[in-house]
C-alpha cells in the first residue's frame, strides 16, 4: 500500500504522520487490495472553530475509489473521524459486492428499458438551453474497465450523481446517473 501524507496551511510533524500511518494503516485489514491512500490534513480559517482542522482520505483499490472528509478542532480527532467514516463506506461496499449478481439481473432488465427513453430526454434538455459558459477547469482522471453495475456501486460509494466509466461489453464510455424518480440511467454515446 503506498501512503501519501500531505499538509495544506500546516506542518506535517513526525508525531503527526506516524498518527495518521497508524490510523490508516488498520484500513488494509479491512479491505486488503488497497493500492494507495492519500491523505490531505489542512488547516483553515474558519468561522467555527470546530471546524478548523481538515482531513481527507482517498483509497484506491482494484479500480474502485473510496473518499471521505471530516472537520474538527482537533487534526487527531479529524483523523480518527475520517477513519471511522471509512470503516463504514468499506463496510458498505463490502455488503454491496455480496448483493451484486443477485440485483445484476434485475438492473440489465430496467436499464434496457429506461435507456431509450433517458435518452431522448437528455436530448431534448440539451436542445433547450442555450450555452452560455466557458470551460473554467478540464479535469483527467484513470479510467478502469467496470460494468454497469460495478460503476453504480461505485457512484454509490462517491455519493455522486453521475459516473463516467469504460464500459469493456461495448468498447465505449459509458455515463450512469441517478435519476429522480431513484432508478438508474446509462449514457452510451454513438458516433453520427
Amino acid at each position: 500500500m503506498q501512503l501519501t501524507i500531505k499538509g495544506r496551511n500546516m506542518e506535517v510533524t513526525d508525531r503527526l504522520r506516524n498518527y495518521a500511518e497508524k490510523k490508516i494503516g488498520k484500513l488494509d485489514r479491512f479491505l486488503p487490495d488497497i493500492m494507495e491512500v492519500r491523505v490531505d490534513l489542512a488547516e483553515e480559517s474558519t468561522r467555527k472553530a470546530s471546524e478548523r482542522y481538515v482531513a481527507q482520505v482517498t483509497v484506491r483499490s482494484n479500480g474502485t475509489l473510496l473518499r471521505a472528509e471530516e472537520r474538527s478542532n482537533d487534526i487527531y480527532a479529524a483523523i480518527d473521524m475520517v477513519t471511522d467514516k471509512l470503516h463504514v463506506q468499506i463496510g458498505r461496499y463490502k455488503g454491496k459486492r455480496r448483493r451484486k449478481i443477485e440485483r445484476a439481473q434485475a438492473q440489465a432488465v430496467v436499464a434496457e428499458e429506461l435507456q431509450y427513453t433517458d435518452l431522448v430526454e437528455q436530448m431534448e434538455a440539451v436542445e433547450e438551453e442555450p450555452i452560455v459558459g466557458r470551460i473554467v477547469r478540464v479535469k483527467r482522471f484513470p479510467m478502469t474497465p467496470m460494468s454497469e453495475e460495478e460503476a453504480i456501486e461505485q457512484m454509490e460509494l462517491l455519493g455522486h450523481d453521475f459516473f463516467v466509466f469504460y464500459n469493456p461489453a461495448d468498447a465505449a464510455v459509458n455515463v450512469i446517473y441517478r435519476r429522480s424518480d431513484g432508478n438508474y440511467g446509462l449514457l452510451q454515446p454513438e458516433l453520427v
